[in-house]
């Protein structure tokens, strides 16, 4: 079931058992070949994985925006703070109590950490049950680089521009960590990317997908009982 397309009914038929799960992306530079709502694509794209496989998950609609500070400088990004936007989370967990028996938030972009930590401190305090899942690929490009537009091939090839893929900086990420959040990422990539987008492919978007939502469903299946 897909939130936003079911009426109340529907909703209150699920007593109060089902699964949310929310989906938590951004609007940011994704490179010269990527759109910017790659993360918010990806994210999406897990959740209705995690759906397809447990009936007992509805998907929310997205959170579209992202604490995005570090791609500020690069035009398109609309971007949230850490604060509001765990003040958001929050109340979208609280707001689920009544109708579903947990939340889960599948975040694909990794700028939202601080604000998930602030997120999980805060929903554990009030006693709410949720599951904060990151999607992060061993190994994988740091941003709009191999991984993500392998993923985005996989998803929706027409909305990659291959011919203007190019590599970025390939420095390994915590390496770049200390500049990137003194500097932005512009400073050290000009072109947004971290990483080489070059030699991306479906075929390797599907795997990863596929493993994605496998590590998904599995920690979902940790935490609450199987359906």
């Amino acid at each position: 079931m897909q939130l936003g397309g079911a009426t109340w009914p529907q909703v209150e038929a699920t007593g109060g058992d089902a699964l949310l799960a929310m989906p938590l992306g951004s609007l940011e530079q994704h490179g010269p070949h990527l759109p910017l709502d790659t993360d918010t694509r990806i994210a999406g794209a897990l959740a209705h994985g995690l759906a397809a496989r447990r009936p007992d998950v509805v998907v929310a609609p997205a959170v579209a925006y992202g604490a995005s500070g570090e791609h500020a400088a690069f035009p398109g990004t609309l971007l949230v703070g850490h604060e509001p936007l765990a003040a958001l989370l929050v109340e979208l967990v609280r707001s689920a109590r009544a109708a579903f028996g947990g939340v889960v938030l599948v975040n694909a972009h990794g700028g939202n950490e601080a604000t998930l930590a602030e997120v999980e401190r805060r929903c554990g305090a009030e006693g709410d049950d949720v599951l904060i899942w990151r999607a992060a690929v061993p190994g994988g490009d740091a941003h709009a680089g191999r991984t993500e537009t392998s993923i985005m091939l996989a998803l929706d090839a027409a909305s990659v521009r291959m011919e203007l893929a190019e590599p970025g900086c390939t420095e390994p990420i915590d390496r770049l960590l200390p500049r990137l959040r003194a500097e932005g990422v512009r400073p050290v990539s000009s072109n947004g990317v971290l990483g080489d987008p070059t030699g991306a492919n479906a075929e390797e978007g599907r795997a990863l997908l596929d493993a994605l939502v496998a590590d998904l469903v599995a920690s979902v299946t940790k935490h609450w009982s199987p359906a």
